[in-house]
Order: C-alpha cells, then structure tokens, then sequence
C-alpha cells in the first residue's frame, strides 16, 4: 500500500496539528513539478556558467605566451616562403625585421 502510494505521486506529510495525510508532491500539485524544473534550469545554466567562465579564465592567462608562438610561427611561415623561392633576399630581411621588431 505504501508504495503503491509513493509510486502514483502522493507521499505522507504533515496537514495540520497533528494530522497526517496522502498528499500530492510538495502539496503544490502541477506547480511542484514546475519549481523542479525549474531549479533543474537554474542549476544547470550556473553549471555552464561556472565552465564558460573557468575557460575564458584559462583562455585570458593563455593570450600572454600565444603571441610568441604566433611570432614564431610567422618566422617560419617566412623561411618557408623564402626557401621556396617565393621571395627575395631583400623581401626575407625586410620582413624579418619587421617581425622581430614587433
């Protein structure tokens, strides 16, 4: 009987002074099911928040070594052109030192 009545939604609580009774869940009808919901949206969106936030942290700390890298790789993006042949000596110096200036 017990979990007959726990299964179909009803659970026992506290109707008054000293009076218990077969209630429907939170004794809020459909607006028991609304609120969880709703604090399973609410919880979620704070999750995602807290992980969108933690990596655009990482991603900010991250901006500082990238330009290096990014400098680096634009050093051997210009050997590579260079020893191609797309460029001359001239065009190699120039951009190099326009690189390394930066």
């Amino acid at each position: 009987m017990m979990f007959e009545s726990i299964a179909s939604g009803q659970f026992l609580a506290h109707a008054g002074e000293g009076t218990w009774g077969w209630h429907d869940m939170m004794g809020f009808g459909w607006f028991g099911w609304f609120g969880m919901l709703f604090m399973l949206v609410f919880w979620v969106l704070i999750i995602v928040g807290i992980v969108w936030l933690v990596k655009w942290l990482l991603n900010q700390g991250s901006k500082g070594s990238n330009v290096s890298t990014s400098k680096e790789r634009a050093l051997e993006l210009l050997d590579e052109a260079y020893a191609r042949g797309e460029i001359d000596d001239e065009e190699y110096e120039r951009r190099k030192r326009k690189l390394l200036e930066e």
